[in-house]
């Protein structure tokens, strides 16, 4: 299968939701080459909603059987928002119970230099950085293999994976990584070679994975997965000049996690991208995620990227008649907390459906009440 193509230009990717097909999805979502959507880049960059998505969906004419399965690995996303929201930096601890069987807080060589030996392993990591896309099922194979059978803890690995993803989401990729590993559901995930073969395509034979299930789980570390790496990720920031900004008017703020051009389009604004230092050190990501983002922020007309803090643009109002608690706008996103002004609540799929459970299943049957 080829590489996905990611389109920036707004006017393709709502033709990109136009075409889901709900039915396909859930027959073949599984499989490598399956029917899935391509749009989670759009998701996570806030370029189109969740709640566009789902009302994409249920304006087909389909009977609500034919959507549920699409809608409800949308739903995941929001499932793992929501913690995030209630969690805070706690999203970066073990959520549910410390992982089990862990040795060693490093990430795994072979995976990062593509070299386990297993070829669609290999081949989806190699396409995760030509494409900055990994297929859900691969994610979740590498991940297995990673913590379950390399026996590293959860958290460099899954910063790694962040760092590379278009569709980078803090609290989806963090707690997924934990739901392989344990460390927020009851059981490791495991898989073989067989299971492998059969969603990606492949015909391999004889690897440290082709094995009963009851054997993955007990053997020893394969040679290949014992050499680790410390990774040092780091994001490079393009350099920018200071914005030109007209005090008499509010500055809608825009980042990596909001690039919505629908967003307050008809206001008469200054409109920034901004991409912070500080938020990039805490969650780093890579060249090609900034140019993705950069890229998008095209579709908002007049938009000026600025690399700084919050802070710099809060003097530029310093002296003028506009109030900062009216002078910024921005989304509420529990990573830009602390933007100071008005905040506009986030589109959820679910409005009604607030706070953490316990289970993704507790959460969706909450949120099947207001289908």
């Amino acid at each position: 299968m080829s590489e996905p193509k990611f389109t920036t230009d707004y006017n393709l990717i709502l033709e990109k939701v136009a075409e889901i097909n709900p039915v396909e999805y859930a027959k073949t979502r599984n499989f490598i080459d399956g029917a899935v959507s391509h749009l989670s880049p759009y998701i996570s960059r806030g370029v189109i909603s969740l709640k566009q998505v789902k009302q994409e969906a249920s304006n087909k004419g389909l009977e609500p059987y034919q959507i549920e399965k699409f809608l409800q690995e949308l739903a995941w996303r929001e499932y793992y928002q929501r913690i995030w929201q209630v969690r805070g930096d706690a999203i970066w601890n073990d959520l549910r119970q410390p992982q089990p069987d862990v040795l060693h807080n490093k990430m795994v060589k072979a995976v990062v230099e593509a070299r386990t030996n297993i070829t669609a392993i290999d081949a989806g990591i190699n396409k995760l950085y030509e494409s900055g896309y990994m297929h859900n099922h691969v994610r979740m194979y590498v991940a297995s293999i990673v913590c379950n059978i390399g026996k590293a803890y959860w958290l460099q690995p899954s910063k790694w994976l962040y760092y590379n993803l278009l569709d980078g989401d803090v609290a989806s990729n963090n707690a997924s990584w934990q739901w392989v590993a344990a460390a927020f559901s009851d059981k490791k995930y495991y898989f073989n070679q067989e299971n492998l073969n059969k969603y990606t395509g492949s015909d391999q034979r004889n690897t440290f994975m082709d094995k009963s299930y009851e054997d993955v789980a007990t053997m020893e570390i394969p040679d290949v997965l014992l050499e680790t790496i410390d990774l040092k990720l780091e994001t490079i920031l393009p350099e920018t000049e200071k914005p030109t900004i007209d005090t008499s008017k509010p500055t809608i703020i825009y980042n990596s996690y909001n690039l919505d051009p629908q967003w307050r389009k008809d206001e008469d604004a200054n409109r920034i991208l901004l991409l912070e230092p500080s938020h990039f050190s805490k969650y780093p990501v890579s060249e090609r995620v900034i140019q993705f983002v950069i890229d998008l922020s095209k579709n908002i007309p007049g938009i000026q990227v600025f690399v700084g803090e919050i802070s710099e643009l809060v003097t530029f109002y310093d002296g003028s008649e506009l109030n900062i608690e009216k002078a910024i706008i921005s989304k509420n996103h529990v990573a830009f907390k602390h933007y100071p002004g008005i905040k506009d609540d986030y589109e959820w799929m679910f409005p009604e459906v607030t706070g953490e459970y316990s289970s993704f299943f507790k959460y969706w049957k909450r949120c099947k009440a207001y289908l």
